[in-house]
Parts: structure tokens; C-alpha cells; sequence
């Protein structure tokens, strides 16, 4: 069974694109990572163009981003300060990348510039995440303690204009956040990521967070990236396809849910490796799809079916129509999903421990 959509012009396989979803998501909950520089390419892969493909990730980054944010919210593990700063640099960088972005799609470049970048960018990821879990797998085994060093500091800490952060207690230059969050910005308009691999580590390491934070912030600044990413690529390109988006959101809130509870029950170091090596293996079949499947892509030709049902002519007339609140209407569309997943996420959590309560293990 195939579906059409009406915004990318192509059919997918909906049970393709909910299975793959929810295995990213799955990885997702289980490392800790986010899953948008595993789909893109996926979707890419199952002929959704890049172009749309990046967007309609950006969507769904911010659905999952909104469901996680909000458990978050309700544990009181955010410092907004800090996120407001780092969303400050992310909405600059979010406008250059858009830039970039409309640069490159103007001269036709934006195809292999998107394949590009993720080639690059997911053998970086891989080559480290590989040889960081390979260090810790022979550190277990040889029982190492590695003394870390304290206090670090790097140019970006000697920058002017301090500010008090209470919630993370950090006295720090505003410029800090600013510019990590650039970065993220830029990454993210280009490439429909949320750019999660970039900003936990910079504020563990740089910014010097305590980690409790970190998750929280980093969805909570991933919201407001990924609301500029959608809706500047919405009334730009009116790029984004609801029904694409929808099969996106639920199978990735559902994997990130099962990942989850599956990091709890076992060690993922060893797992680690092979997420690299998959990594490594999505990074080298783009190149593959980039430098000798040339002339493939080029003689496909885009197939316009008659008699499209009435939700597919709803949006692709809206998208046209009306670009400017289609964007905002895919933006509303995403927070509801995500809302409402982190809701029924904590009522069956309650449910659970109500009448399914885990048992007390038994004293030594």
C-alpha cells in the first residue's frame, strides 16, 4: 500500500515510514541522541527529495522536541535563561542557514549540498562515537578509572558581558550561548536536525552545566529552532507535508518512549559501537547515492495522480494558497502532537505504577 503526498509529489510506503521512524526513535531514547541525522537520509533513501525531506524532519524534531520539553517542564529541569541566550544565537543562525539554504537551492545545488553535508557530518559522528565507545569497552574491561580534569577553560570563557545564570548557577559571558547556539541554528536549517549532537556536549563541556539541566534545555532551545526552521521553510518553499509529518511524529514518539525504557534495563556502551558503524555505513551510501547514482536520479520523472482525496487536496491547496499560516498551522500541528503525547505518556505512566507497581527488591 502507497500513499501519495501531495506537497513532495511522490508515493511512499506509510508502514516504511512509521517502522523506520520508530527504529530511530528507538536509538534515539536508547543513546540519548537525537534522530534527525538518521531519517533525513532514510527519507531521502525512500525517494522523498532532500529539500522536503530536511523540512518535514524539522517538523517532526519539533513535535518530539514539545513532547519531551514538557516532561521536562514538569520536573522542573530547565534553566530558561540559559535557553533564551542560546535561542538568541540559534534564530541568527537559523536566518543564515535559510539563506544559505535559498542560495544553493537557487543555483540547484541544494540536492548535493544537503547529501554533502550529511555525508560529512555522519562520518565525523560515526568515526568518534566508534572509537569513544570502543575506549570505554576497554576501559571496562581492564577496570580503568580515568581521573577527569577539572576547570577547563577554553577562549570562548574569557568572552565579556557576564551573566548570572541562578538556575544552573554558572556566572558566564552572554556570548557563550550565543554563539553555540549559531552554530546549532545554522546546522539545523540546513540539514532538518535539531542539532542535539553539537548542544549537549558543548553546554556539559563549555558552558558547564549540570547535567540534570541539559536535556531539558537542549529540547527546550530545540523547540524554538526547529519552529524558525518549519516555518521559514514552509512560506520560503512550502516545503512541508502534514501527512508526511504525522507518520514522522507517531512513530518516533512511540520508538523514543520503548528506547527509553530500554536504556534502563541494560548497559548501552557495547550498543554504542554499532550505532557508529551504522552511522559510518548511512554516511557511505550517501556518498554512494551522491557521486554514482548521478544518472538514476536524473531520469526519474515526478508522477501527478488524479483524483487526489480530499485531506491531500486540503493541504497541498492551503500550502499554496495560504503559505503564511500553513507554516503556522504546521507549527500548531506539531506542538498539539507533542503536548499531547507527553500527556498520555504520563497517564499511562501513572497507570502503571497504580496498578502495576514495580515490586521492592528483597533486603540483603
Amino acid at each position: 500500500m502507497e500513499v501519495f503526498l501531495p506537497i513532495a509529489q511522490v508515493f511512499i510506503n506509510p508502514i516504511e515510514i512509521l517502522l523506520l521512524s520508530a527504529i530511530v526513535g528507538v536509538l534515539s531514547g536508547l543513546f540519548g541522541v537525537g534522530g534527525g541525522f538518521l531519517m533525513t537520509p532514510f527519507l531521502i533513501f525512500m525517494g522523498v527529495p532532500p529539500a522536503y525531506a530536511v523540512a518535514n524532519e524539522a517538523n517532526n524534531i519539533l513535535a518530539t522536541s514539545v513532547s519531551g520539553s514538557t516532561t521536562h517542564y514538569l520536573k522542573n529541569t530547565l534553566d530558561y535563561k540559559m535557553g533564551f541566550m542560546i535561542v538568541i544565537g540559534g534564530s541568527i543562525g537559523t536566518a543564515l542557514g535559510i539563506y544559505t539554504f535559498t542560495y544553493f537551492k537557487g543555483i540547484g545545488k541544494i540536492d548535493t549540498v544537503i547529501s554533502l553535508a550529511y555525508m560529512y557530518i555522519l562520518a565525523i559522528i560515526g568515526t568518534l562515537m566508534l572509537v569513544e565507545s570502543l575506549g570505554e569497552i576497554d576501559k571496562a574491561k581492564k577496570n580503568v578509572v580515568e581521573r577527569k580534569k577539572l576547570h577547563v577553560h577554553y577562549w570562548i570563557h574569557g568572552l565579556p558581558f557576564r551573566m548570572r545564570f541562578p538556575k544552573s548557577k554558572l556566572y558566564e559571558s552572554i556570548f557563550t550561548p550565543i554563539i553555540i547556539g549559531l552554530i546549532v541554528g545554522f546546522i539545523a536549517a540546513i540539514m532538518g536536525i535539531g542539532g542535539a549532537f553539537i548542544l549537549v556536549p558543548a553546554m556539559i563541556y563549555i558552558i558547564k552545566m549540570p547535567t540534570r539541566l541539559v536535556p531539558g534545555t537542549s529540547l527546550f532551545v530545540t523547540i524554538f529552532v526547529s519552529v524558525i526552521v518549519t516555518f521559514l521553510h514552509s512560506i520560503n518553499y512550502g516545503s512541508i507535508d502534514l501527512m508526511l509529518v504525522l507518520m514522522l511524529v507517531v512513530g518516533s514518539i512511540v520508538g523514543v518512549q520503548v528506547g527509553q525504557k530500554i536504556g534502563e534495563q541494560i548497559d548501552s556502551s557495547g550498543l554504542k559501537a554499532l550505532l557508529a558503524v551504522l552511522l559510518l555505513i548511512v554516511g557511505i551510501a550517501i556518498a554512494y547515492d551522491t557521486f554514482f547514482a548521478e544518472e538514476i536520479k536524473n531520469g526519474t520523472t515526478t508522477i501527478n495522480p488524479q483524483g487526489l482525496n480530499f485531506f491531500s487536496n486540503f493541504i497541498k491547496d492551503f500550502s499554496k494558497d495560504m503559505p503564511f499560516f500553513y507554516g503556522l498551522f504546521s507549527i500548531l500541528f506539531a506542538v498539539l502532537l507533542g503536548i499531547g503525547a507527553a500527556f498520555v505518556r504520563r497517564s499511562i505512566s501513572k497507570f502503571r505504577k497504580k496498578y502495576f507497581p514495580t515490586p521492592a527488591k528483597p533486603a540483603k
